[in-house]
């Protein structure tokens, strides 16, 4: 029985062992069972979440495309434009890879969906809107096509969101899975307690050091990692499986920690290009575009920036494509103010200071370490030792280029505790030269063009107003300074029959070289109207038909734009523009915005009376002698153009020493400012110049420097004359009988007069012409018959005087020049009266004609 219950407890004991064995097994069976399904749900886990993180990156891709296509069809501006390509390159990458990191077929398929449904957003919407919005169409703005905008792209998004959201399920159930398997592995070890407590007790302890433990840590870890702290790692014990899910972890935390890294670096690089796209040529000035760029990349990119510019570029020429062309440093900036770099100002040779480095095949030289770089140092050793004494390790030279020809070249310098340049950066340096180059090379078209309608202005414009007795002058014209261009602002003072003279102050609609030349032709009509000695207003009048047949005028081509275009980004204008450096329409108005105004005055000095007449223009102000302002008031008519409506006359009488101000309305109208404020400011500015001026240009000058603070939005022209009067002593008048008898009575007044005067000199001549006219008015004319003598005092020490003989007399019919035969008795006075004094002429009035000569006198030695 002993032996029985023996074998019975060795059979029980056995069968416990075995049981225990079996339970030990089966507890050691799940827990290794466990620890796969942990590392399997674990990897699974790290690929789910670094697809997570790649889906976020395609779909900031898709809102980016999206809001830079949105930007720029609203606000047109092409800055926006390369930002929207360089994601269109890069999205079909970026949605393959997320293609190729999913999960699971599902998600792959889901992905491939995204990656299609994008690409179609891209091609069938986003670039034919911008397209659209290129060539002006409206469609790009309407609602029909904006709602389809936004249906694709919440398509696009509701296909991110079902992704996300299965990758999220995904690590949340593998979270589960680990917490269940660390569960399983518990329960494994208790039982065997349970069957051996020395075996189970310790087994349980090593399962829940070695094992349990760090399971529990790496699931917070990954919860960390997952909301966001890239800093999360475990610790590293190198204990087997839990050794190797450490390092799975550690390495998933690394790549998505250098995955957020590269993608920072790119908005970083995307950020720069953009903000240089905004920065960079907001004006048409070279100097202040090459101010611009040395500002963006400093210290954003690089810790030096220097920009060096052919002469020809900086005074609006034609770069030329020599490898000696000189160039002038234009900008530069720095982290530091001692660096020994040339300063702006210098003329640079670039053959001494473009260094020998690797060719990035694209234009820019990249030298990576100046130090190693034997051929750059042979460029210039003083030069390269001080930049290598002062910090300079790496170097990046783009060159501006624009229509395959070198305008001038930009420097990036880093040193000091700065990274040294990477071929990467390569293409970030010549896509900030390219902007720039397109920038520079626009305001190099528009200082070519300004200086044009400049040097076209000036032709067109008096170089120096005539000296004349009637009235003492001083003017100043100041082009405008805006990039719109140089105005149609003119002034001008003729010389008239009777020593008259005609004042003129004109505006002309627009600006650039169309308005220069229309102010041409129109300054040239009232010229040429004014020798005629038409009244003011049959002279605005005729300028009126002139305007009205010029071509473009009264023909319905009154739009905005016109043949010419220049090139203008939308930076530098703030206006839609096509592809980047695309042109946009020409600054100047178009041939067809014709239009005008014009005040043309009439002075004389022996009457001292002023007549004049305004075609839409300003009327001016008169100055009296003891310095009280008063504006003119009268009718001013319509601008010229307009047709069918009449021009009336002003009169007024001037004291002598009277001032008129005739101005453009540039003078007086500013944004800030409407005319009326303008003209009240005109009118103070003109009474403190005449009580504190010592002359009429230093009141001029002082005018115009109290009115403008600074450069003009529009051309300014003043035109200050102080009236003279011709005393009793310089003028003799005679009324003649209509007999024939009259003209020997004639010579003998006129041969007295000029003996008084103290002109004997010019007797001879004098009784010529006086005999010739007086005769042809008594035989043509009809009474009253009139002779008048006019001596002009010289308006300076180096002008001269001037012997005026007029005839007047009732009839309308105007002589003319011809040449006599050789049997004809008459037809020979007026050709002989030509070749003897300077000027002859004709000029109507309301009761006949006055037939007038004008001989010069000496400078000197006539005057008693």
């Amino acid at each position: 029985m002993f032996r029985g219950a023996r074998r019975g407890l060795v059979a029980l004991t056995a069968l416990a062992g075995t049981l225990l064995a079996v339970l030990i097994g089966v507890g050691f069976g799940v827990l290794f069972w466990s620890i796969s399904d942990m590392r399997q749900a674990n990897l699974a886990e790290r690929h789910a979440v670094a697809a997570q993180d790649q889906a976020r990156l395609v779909d900031l891709l898709v809102i980016d495309e999206e809001t830079y296509q949105r930007g720029y069809v609203i606000a047109r501006q092409p800055d926006f434009l390369g930002p929207w390509k360089v994601i269109q390159g890069h999205f079909s990458a970026q949605a393959q890879k997320l293609v190729d990191i999913s999960t699971s077929p599902v998600q792959r398929t889901r992905a491939e969906g995204i990656r299609k449904a994008g690409e179609a957003y891209i091609r069938d919407y986003s670039i034919p809107v911008v397209r659209l919005a290129q060539r002006g169409d409206p469609r790009a703005t309407s609602p029909a096509v904006t709602l389809d905008g936004k249906r694709r792209v919440d398509a696009i998004r509701g296909l991110f969101d079902t992704y996300t959201t299965t990758e999220t399920a995904t690590v949340a159930a593998r979270e589960a899975t680990t917490d269940s398997d660390a569960q399983h592995a518990a329960v494994a070890g208790a039982v065997g307690v349970s069957a051996s407590v020395l075996l189970i007790a310790a087994y349980s302890g090593y399962v829940t050091r070695v094992i349990v433990l760090p399971v529990r840590r790496a699931a917070r870890l990954a919860g960390r990692l997952a909301e966001g702290d890239l800093t999360a790692r475990m610790p590293r014990t190198g204990a087997r499986e839990i050794g190797q899910l450490e390092t799975s972890f550690n390495s998933m935390a690394g790549s998505l920690q250098r995955s957020i890294g590269q993608a920072q670096e790119a908005h970083r690089r995307l950020r720069l290009l953009y903000d240089a796209s905004m920065a960079v040529g907001t004006t048409l000035d070279v100097a202040r575009t090459a101010r611009e760029l040395v500002g963006v990349a400093v210290p954003r990119f690089a810790d030096f920036a220097t920009v060096d510019l052919a002469v020809s570029v900086l005074q609006g020429g034609e770069p030329t494509p020599s490898v000696g062309t000189r160039l002038r440093r234009v900008a530069r900036d720095g982290v530091r103010d001692d660096v020994p770099l040339d300063p702006v100002g210098a003329v640079i040779r670039p053959a001494l200071h473009v260094p020998e480095g690797p060719g990035t095949g694209s234009g820019a030289l990249f030298v990576h370490d100046l130090r190693a770089s034997t051929g750059w140092q042979d460029r210039s050793p003083e030069e390269s030792g001080r930049l290598l004494d002062y910090g300079m390790h790496s170097l990046i030279i783009a060159p501006l280029v624009e229509q395959g020809v070198l305008m001038g070249i930009v420097s990036f310098w880093r040193g000091n505790a700065s990274r040294p340049f990477e071929k990467e950066d390569v293409a970030d340096a010549e896509e900030l030269a390219l902007k720039a180059a397109v920038a520079i090379d626009n305001a190099r078209r528009y200082t070519r063009e300004r200086e044009t309608a400049l040097a076209l202005q000036r032709s067109l414009l008096p170089q120096r107003l005539p000296e004349q007795p009637a009235v003492e002058v001083a003017h100043r014209y100041l082009p405008a300074s805006t990039r719109a261009g140089v105005g149609g602002d003119w002034l001008d003072v003729i010389p008239l029959s009777g020593a008259r003279v005609a004042l003129v102050v004109g505006d002309v609609v627009g600006h650039g070289i169309h308005a220069s030349a229309t102010m041409g032709r129109l300054r040239t009509a009232v010229r040429t109207l004014a020798d005629v000695d038409l009244p003011p207003d049959e002279l605005l009048t005729q300028l009126d038909d002139l305007v009205m047949h010029l071509p473009g005028a009264g023909d319905g081509t009154r739009d905005a734009g016109g043949p010419g275009k220049l090139a203008v980004t939308a930076g530098q204008l703030g206006a839609g523009a096509g592809e980047l450096g695309e042109p946009v329409e020409r600054l100047d108005s178009a041939a067809g915005e014709l239009g005008a105004t014009c005040l043309y005055a009439v002075y004389d000095p022996i009457s001292r009376r002023c007549t004049l007449a305004g075609a839409g223009h300003p009327q001016p102000f008169v100055i009296a002698p003891d310095g009280t302002v008063t504006a003119v008031t009268g009718h001013t008519g319509p601008p010229l153009g307009v047709g069918g409506l009449p021009f009336e006359t002003t009169e007024l009488e001037l004291a002598p020493g009277s001032t008129l101000a005739l101005y453009s309305d540039g003078l007086v109208r500013s944004r800030d400012l409407d005319v009326g404020q303008g003209q009240d400011r005109l009118r103070a500015a003109l009474a403190s110049a005449a009580g504190s001026a010592d002359s009429l240009d230093d009141a001029c000058g002082a005018v115009v420097d109290s009115l403008l603070a600074g450069p003009p939005a529009d051309d300014v022209a003043l035109l200050l004359a102080r009236t003279r009067a011709f005393s009793s002593d310089q003028v003799a008048t005679w009324d003649i009988l209509p007999d024939p008898e009259q003209v020997a009575l004639a010579r003998t007044l006129t041969t007295q007069r000029l003996e008084a005067w103290q002109l004997e000199e010019a007797s001879f001549v004098t009784e010529l012409v006086v005999s010739e006219l007086v005769t042809n008015a008594i035989r043509y004319g009809t009474p009253p018959i009139q002779l008048r003598l006019i001596r002009t005092q010289p308006s300076s020490a180096l002008a001269a005087g001037a012997l005026v003989c007029e005839v007047s007399d009732g009839s309308n019919t105007a002589p003319h020049m011809r040449r006599a035969r050789s049997f004809d008795e008459g037809g020979r006075g007026l050709l002989l009266i030509a070749q003897l004094t300077q000027r002859w002429g004709t000029r109507h009035s309301m009761t006949g004609k006055t037939i007038w000569c004008e001989q010069t006198l000496p400078v000197a030695g006539q005057w008693g």
